[in-house]
């Protein structure tokens, strides 16, 4: 029964390299981890990971009882000649509680999974950082000789995209903000190192336009942002801009399942800002194909008037590469 319910333009060249990807599966000691020292950010999510264990075991125990109890009610209906209407109650009941807590256990079971992956990445990550200073993007940018080549920038890229882990919640919860489509609170602040979209001018300064970028540093008194452009390519010293938080979007944080929250996925022919492939621009686009699972991509139509149609034909763009639209404070103006 439980299994049964169980443009265009290519920005690339050399960039900073602002992470690692190594798969390493963590393992706890008293001070060391198989690759890496256990820091208080690890041996907190371990501890996390063994508090969902533990509750995964207790939806577990829970729905065996339950099991045990429609395997007796059903020896019991055996004795009987009719089967009385208060054992099809009894059943109904009982089967409903499994059922319930077959997804309970699920869920948790989901959610143990998404923690192994937050500490995988973060390990991952600490290997990457010095062991004598906070890690850093100049840090970061003198230890790996300041470049990365365009080929594998474009590689990490896609690969912070695969190790994104998806979101999975109890039956009934909704997702939280910056889940799949769901955009951040207001109220929310991008953490130095985080990845976002942050609208900056063109070198001419005639322009704007959508780059993939990294967070500095935030100033809470003059709300703005500093940022990195993750491309460094034609540049000797680092592109730093300081934005106004209206002009960041953060990226998401965890992907959307179309199987369990189909509610947190772009709309067919919804207007979104997608990054376009081997670029680190976002461009306006539309959404022509929603993921068909937890794997798979969003096929995209980007604005482009070289095409009769006025869009570029369909690309695949991953989850963590395809946001909300946000409109300039001129265009909320025009339409007020």
């Amino acid at each position: 029964l439980k299994v049964a319910m169980m443009h265009k333009m290519r920005r690339g060249g050399k960039i900073a390299a602002y992470g690692s990807h190594n798969q390493q599966q963590p393992q706890a000691s008293s001070s060391t981890t198989r690759h890496a020292d256990v820091t208080p950010t690890i041996a907190s999510m371990l501890q996390e990971l063994q508090e969902l264990v533990r509750k995964t075991q207790e939806e577990r125990d829970s729905g065996e009882q339950t099991l045990v109890n429609i395997n007796k009610t059903h020896e019991r209906m055996k004795q009987e000649v009719r089967v009385s209407p208060y054992f099809k109650n009894k059943l109904l009941g009982l089967y409903s509680s499994a059922l319930t807590e077959a997804k309970n256990e699920l869920g948790m079971l989901d959610q143990t999974i998404s923690k192994i992956s937050e500490i995988k990445k973060e390990i991952g990550e600490k290997q990457s950082r010095p062991t004598t200073q906070p890690r850093n993007i100049d840090d970061i940018t003198m230890r790996r000789s300041g470049t990365m080549r365009r080929g594998m920038l474009m590689t990490v890229l896609q690969q912070y995209a695969l190790d994104q882990p998806a979101w999975r919640g109890k039956p009934g919860e909704s997702p939280p903000p910056l889940c799949g489509c769901i955009p951040a609170d207001d109220k929310y602040k991008c953490k130095p190192e985080d990845q976002v979209a942050a609208r900056v001018k063109t070198e001419d300064g005639e322009e704007e336009q959508w780059i993939l970028a990294v967070v500095v540093a935030y100033n809470s008194h003059y709300h703005r942002y500093t940022v990195d452009d993750i491309d460094e390519e034609g540049h000797n010293d680092k592109k730093r801009y300081p934005v106004s938080k209206r002009r960041v979007i953060p990226l998401p944080r965890w992907k959307a399942d179309p199987d369990t929250t189909p509610q947190a996925l772009f709309h067919v022919g919804q207007k979104v800002l997608a990054l376009y492939p081997q670029t680190t621009c976002f461009y306006p686009a539309i959404i022509h194909e929603q993921p068909s699972n937890i794997e798979s991509e969003y096929l995209v139509l980007f604005e482009d008037t070289s095409y009769p149609e006025g869009y570029s034909p369909p690309l695949d763009v991953p989850q963590r590469y395809v946001l909300p639209v946000r409109e300039t404070r001129r265009k909320q103006q025009q339409k007020d």
